[in-house]
């Protein structure tokens, strides 16, 4: 027997309104499970990559150091006038530029830098806007530019003229130490900070009498303050030091003097590469003592507890 028009109707009857609903709230609330989950993933991926990018730098240091015998100078840079080591000398070239060809890029320094001419020599005009993947860290989002602008020379028998100019974004700078620069003899010439990565000087492993799996040399910095670049110091550039290394005297991501210290976008902490060519992830509230003691070459401290 055939059905009646009216069992077909009670058979096809649609969703109401608050089935509906319900079933609207319920993805909803799916949705809101999984966006965390997925957006954890994501981080753990940029930070996985960000801690690759520390290792091939801490790889191409150690063959240089095996090359050339020592760890390259944090930047070299010599007053015009006395041609005596300056901190915002020319031409002032930082320790990133020195790794190039230990990190497949031979080519950037072959072609595009002549180390005897200044960074805002027009030869290098292709340089100042050439981006390194393995300098920037996947969770420093935005460009891989920004403009550098003119800050303060203390100097007043030596000035440059210093306009907008925009640079490559690194995101891995030298650890200088824990004495800020102007305490450290920067404006007399020494500029000698106890960490990894100072002006002229290039210290060798045994130098770093800490020992190795405890100094870190390579730190982590975000660009929210203060941009930093791989190229080195601009010479009447704001911080123009302060692009290329850091001082550790306060924690990672600390709210004083943000940013002059070493910080990062990883909700779990800030990266560093040490000596050993090891990477670890330190949380902001490491113990001041243990932070300093990590961050100097041969200062002699234990490092506790991290």
């Amino acid at each position: 027997m055939r059905p009646s028009l009216r069992s077909r109707a009670h058979f096809m009857r649609g969703f109401t309104l608050v089935e509906l609903l319900v079933v609207i709230a319920i993805i909803g609330v799916l949705i809101a499970l999984l966006l965390p989950a997925v957006q954890q993933a994501r981080e753990a991926a940029r930070r996985s990559q960000c801690k690759n990018n520390l290792k091939q730098i801490g790889l191409a240091l150690h063959m240089y150091h095996d090359t050339l015998g020592s760890l390259p100078p944090g930047w070299i840079a010599n007053h015009p006038s006395t041609n005596k080591p300056y901190w915002l000398g020319l031409p002032g070239w930082g320790w990133g530029t020195r790794i190039l060809p230990f990190m497949e890029q031979s080519s950037v320094q072959d072609n595009l830098i002549d180390y005897r001419l200044p960074m805002l020599d027009s030869f290098h005009d292709t340089v100042r806007t050439t981006s390194i993947p393995s300098f920037i860290c996947p969770s420093d989002t935005g460009g891989t530019t920004f403009t550098l602008e003119p800050g303060s020379m203390p100097a007043p028998n030596y000035s440059v003229t210093f306009t907008d100019t925009t640079v490559p974004k690194a995101n891995y700078i030298g650890v200088f130490g824990t004495v800020r620069m102007v305490n450290a003899g920067c404006p007399t010439g020494e500029c000698l900070g106890n960490g990894s990565f100072v002006l002229q000087k290039g210290f060798r492993f045994r130098d770093l009498t800490d020992g190795l799996s405890t100094t870190f040399i390579v730190g982590e910095r975000n660009s929210k303050f203060s941009p930093s670049t791989w190229l080195g110091v601009f010479a009447g550039a704001a911080h123009a030091p302060g692009r290329i290394v850091s001082v550790a005297e306060n924690p990672p991501n600390s709210e004083v003097s943000p940013g002059f210290t070493f910080s990062s976008y990883h909700p779990a902490g800030t990266q560093f590469l040490s000596g050993d060519g090891s990477v670890r992830l330190i949380s902001e509230t490491i113990p001041q003592a243990t932070y300093h003691a990590l961050c100097t070459r041969a200062g002699g401290e234990v490092a506790g507890e991290y």
